[in-house]
């Protein structure tokens, strides 16, 4: 092989890659914009998600590059952050007993998932285990590896329960009911000089959170920024549609091409326990939103986004397209994934015991 063959290579690398990203956007732009003419809740992201997912078992494959989550999450962050209001600040007295509430349900919702996972699925102790614990699933596969766990059986159930969710949870929750912050409503025209300030200390707010490894730093850094201009009615952080739509039709086809990495076998497999385990941890997750929703008198779809098991990001996205308060949901979706880091090395160490293989 000459040099220039090898040369040659990584460049049609790129360009295969290049290709195969911007199908997968093509994709999810023509599966959202079908479900947003059908009128479907969520549509730009739900829409992109499930037709995407559905073509990686007609054979798409793709990776996405890593530089896109940067400035992705951080316009996310900083529209989510636009939805609080002065108005919302006085509703944070609400916070300390729903906060309450979601530890136990968290802790309701593992107990339940493993249990019914080991008991009436078969799964190991140790696969019952991980796959029960409601998100955070890149730190919970590193603990899994320092464990030497085999970790496709239960990253797999983590990636059903979180396409269920997005596909699912919009159209339960609108039946439910939701805060009407105003985050799918038509908003006022933003001057164009505050969207650029706004952006530049959104964009400052990220790069801070990513230093101080605060988790999802590049949304959460952007969304608090973000929040806090909007809420003292400093600044106005609206993002126009145009530079949304986007970024929903990105997140949404960067989930679903995630199956690409499940075989069809597999996923039949894995798909009746998987769906169990959701249903499961769901229906605990339902009981305690709606017994929180009716002592403190705020809407149950509200409280049950907050609750949802399920990633960081895309619960405080979906805050924000179904026209919730996204500072309580982002709030508890924090404290949640913050809580699970600090106990979940201890937990383990008392659930599984010393790895035999000599790791904690």
């Amino acid at each position: 092989m000459t040099s220039s063959q090898i040369d040659a290579e990584p460049t049609v690398s790129r360009r295969t890659a290049l290709a195969q990203f911007c199908l997968t956007i093509a994709i999810g732009g023509a599966g959202a914009a079908g479900f947003n003419w059908l009128g479907l809740p969520a549509a730009w992201l739900s829409g992109a998600m499930i037709v995407v997912a559905a073509a990686t078992f007609a054979g798409l494959r793709a990776k996405f590059p890593t530089g896109i989550q940067p400035p992705l999450y951080t316009l996310l962050g900083m529209t989510m952050g636009s939805g609080v209001t002065p108005d919302v600040v006085h509703r944070i007295g609400d916070w300390p007993v729903s906060l309450a509430g979601l530890a136990v349900v968290v802790a309701l919702v593992m107990l339940a998932t493993y249990v019914f996972l080991r008991q009436l699925c078969g799964w190991t102790k140790e696969e019952a285990y991980f796959a029960a614990i409601p998100g955070a699933l890149t730190f919970v596969m590193a603990v899994a590896s320092d464990r030497r766990t085999d970790v496709t059986r239960f990253s797999t159930a983590h990636i059903i329960r979180l396409f269920f969710l997005v596909a699912a949870l919009p159209l339960f929750i609108g039946q439910a009911g939701g805060a009407g912050m105003g985050g799918s409503a038509e908003a006022a025209p933003v001057p164009l000089q505050d969207t650029a300030l706004g952006l530049v200390i959104c964009v400052a707010a990220s790069f801070a959170a990513v230093r101080l490894r605060i988790p999802g730093g590049w949304l959460t850094g952007a969304f608090f920024a973000s929040a806090l201009a909007s809420g003292t009615g400093f600044l106005d952080t609206h993002v126009p549609d145009w530079a949304l739509i986007p970024c929903f039709v990105i997140l949404g086809a960067s989930i679903g091409i995630r199956f690409c990495e499940i075989s069809p076998a597999m996923l039949l497999r894995l798909l009746a326990a998987s769906v169990g385990a959701f249903a499961v941890g769901l229906t605990v997750s339902v009981v305690g939103a709606l017994a929180v929703a009716l002592t403190l008198g705020i809407p149950a779809g509200q409280v049950l986004l907050a609750y949802a098991p399920g990633g960081l990001e895309v619960m405080m996205l979906l805050a924000y397209l179904l026209d919730m308060d996204p500072a309580f949901v982002a709030a508890h979706q924090l404290a949640r994934y913050i809580a699970l880091i600090l106990i979940l090395p201890p937990v383990t160490l008392a659930v599984l015991g010393r790895s035999p293989r000599g790791g904690a």
